[in-house]
């Protein structure tokens, strides 16, 4: 049976950490303020909270599609064989992404019941419709990505590479570092036998930036601590850039990995201090959780209208 907790379980990730550098608002409406707004029974501001939570964008949304698209066909082509033609793949992403747009413009009011059912547009919901910019550079992004997977430098090892061990997406959740979980999301993974290499790809879907050593030495230590990979020589990430058909490995160091515990350390004791029951995780009062000054996050914040509310 379900059980209905007053309280969240206290976990970590580098996204929680950023999103309370970014706001401690919005963190607490994220990661507290929400926690059983899917409960009929839940007081309004956790129901709004909740909703807004699942609130998604343009980017992410595309971004998530083409992650759970690739998820499917490589999982399938293990299974069977089977590799579907970028046409249809195209057209299984056009899809999601028009579902998307009718829900947010047509079912507005079942998205507000129904919030893990159908999807509001960030785009829409605050600006009436979609930027012209936007959605050129999402049917850019659509018409080359597909593609640009088929032949990347991981698939073709999918296709091509006996001596393999892959390893499931679902396995690869959390790791606990000093009795606090923390959550880890890997795109794919799998072993190169002959190589002697773990190798972590990264699906991106927009343009290259600057790499997040901190999320990358995570992942390292995931396999250090869980799968008992001995040396940091033996894990290779390899980020795949799906918008121009490239890709770019990293080696990491055991500095890097000292970096992101300590990090982690600091993290976890800011956090705590937003505290007033640590053992439990009660929150305090919400209203002590400062709002950014800077009103250009504010935009792009999914909890705006709630902020400006409370």
């Amino acid at each position: 049976m379900f059980e209905i907790k007053p309280y969240p379980e206290f976990s970590w990730s580098l996204s929680r950490h950023k999103a309370l550098m970014e706001c401690p608002r919005k963190y607490a409406f994220e990661y507290y303020i929400s926690h059983n707004g899917w409960l009929r029974d839940s007081n309004i501001l956790a129901k709004d909270a909740y909703r807004f939570k699942k609130m998604t964008n343009l980017k992410i949304l595309f971004g998530s599609a083409v992650h759970d698209l690739i998820l499917s066909v490589i999982g399938n082509y293990l299974n069977t064989g089977f590799i579907p033609p970028e046409a249809e793949l195209i057209q299984r992403l056009r899809g999601t992404m028009n579902t998307a747009f009718k829900d947010s413009m047509l079912r507005a009011d079942l998205w507000r019941e129904r919030p893990n059912h159908f999807q509001m547009l960030h785009e829409i919901y605050y600006n009436g419709g979609l930027p012209r910019d936007k959605v050129d550079e999402i049917q850019k992004r659509l018409s080359v990505s597909m593609g640009n997977f088929l032949t990347s430098k991981t698939f073709t090892d999918v296709r091509e590479k006996k001596e393999m061990q892959f390893v499931e997406a679902e396995r690869f959740r959390f790791m606990f570092i000093d009795g606090v979980k923390i959550f880890i999301v890997m795109d794919f993974l799998y072993r190169d036998i002959k190589e002697g290499k773990w190798i972590i790809v990264d699906w991106k879907t927009g343009k290259e930036s600057f790499e997040d050593r901190h999320q990358l030495a995570l992942y390292a230590l995931y396999l250090k601590r869980v799968l008992k990979v001995k040396t940091i020589e033996e894990i290779v990430i390899r980020n795949e850039y799906l918008l121009t058909g490239t890709h770019k490995t990293y080696q990491l160091t055991e500095t890097d990995l000292e970096k992101v515990h300590e990090l982690f350390g600091m993290s976890v004791v800011q956090m705590q201090r937003y505290l007033d029951d640590i053992r439990a995780n009660q929150a305090l009062n919400f209203n002590l959780f400062p709002k950014t000054n800077i009103i250009k996050k504010c935009d792009r914040c999914n909890y705006k209208e709630l902020c400006e509310m409370y």
